[in-house]
């Protein structure tokens, strides 16, 4: 038996495979978010050098966030981390503790879902935590806008270019950036539709098309999670736009190496960068 002049095997070996990659899709489809997004959810012990603050985000959730006051002299300046997909606050405090010996001072906050905080991750969910972290520090802690530094690592990139499309920061601090979630996706799984399938987008060079401020992009030539192709093609595009860029090229052996994390190269790019805005 045949259909339409195919033979029966082949048939049942097509529609076997049709089967087996829509289950495929549809998984990716359903279970997204839970590839994206990795938390820790536990809630971690505050360290001696930082107090526990609250943020409160514009559809009523409540997160816990840690603020590291300067070291030695006080610059008058803060740094709000956008952190990446996964684990706490915790892996923030080597970042933290350099920029404070630099005396800025630092916001670690973990978004929805993270470190012990109510509600499940989404990008428009991340996106109101990091507008709650900077709302407050600009009503509670006082700190003029401009004298902000938004720093987003890996998937805070896109956090951290979205919330500069709405406010004016002094500059942002871009690690690991890449040109968006899709493109990223894109370079583990190539043969995989991700721009069809993607809920959450991160758009990272299109928010950046929106801002006029300064920055500054660190990347590492080995990083195997963001290639470092497309935060040189970040960086291009930002320069493309006329604002003053700056790129740091770190050698760092993969995405979470201390060097790119937190090392003297990224925390000498972000003081000569700050230095040059006045925020000294």
């Amino acid at each position: 038996m045949t259909w339409n002049g195919m033979p029966r095997l082949a048939l049942i070996i097509a529609l076997a495979l049709v089967l087996v990659v829509s289950a495929l899709l549809g998984t990716l489809w359903f279970a997204q978010r839970s590839f994206i997004y990795l938390p820790n959810t536990s809630s971690p012990t505050v360290p001696d050098d930082a107090v526990e603050v609250l943020l409160r985000t514009e559809d009523g959730l409540e997160l816990s966030a840690w603020r590291i006051d300067p070291v030695g002299a006080d610059r008058s300046a803060a740094v709000l981390v956008a952190p990446g997909n996964a684990g706490n606050r915790t892996g923030g405090m080597p970042l933290a503790g350099a920029l404070a010996g630099e005396g800025f001072t630092v916001l670690l906050f973990d978004y929805r879902g993270y470190g012990g905080n109510p509600g499940s991750p989404t990008e428009d969910g991340l996106y109101a935590d990091a507008r709650a972290a900077w709302i407050y520090l600009t009503d509670e802690a006082g700190f003029e806008p401009d004298r902000i530094v938004l720093f987003g690592e890996s998937l805070g990139t896109g956090v951290a270019t979205r919330l500069a499309t709405e406010v004016e920061p002094a500059c942002i601090v871009l690690r690991s950036p890449f040109t968006s979630m899709a493109d990223a996706g894109r370079s583990h799984m190539p043969f995989v539709p991700v721009g069809m399938l993607l809920k959450d987008r991160y758009p990272v060079t299109e928010y950046l098309s929106e801002s006029s401020v300064p920055v500054l992009v660190a990347y590492a030539p080995d990083d195997q999670v963001v290639p470092a192709e497309q935060s040189i093609e970040v960086a291009t595009a930002a320069e493309g736009l006329g604002v003053e860029v700056t790129a740091v090229e770190i050698d760092a052996f993969g995405h979470e190496d201390p060097e790119l994390v937190s090392g003297p190269l990224l925390i000498d790019g972000i003081v000569t960068l700050a230095d040059g805005l006045g925020l000294k």
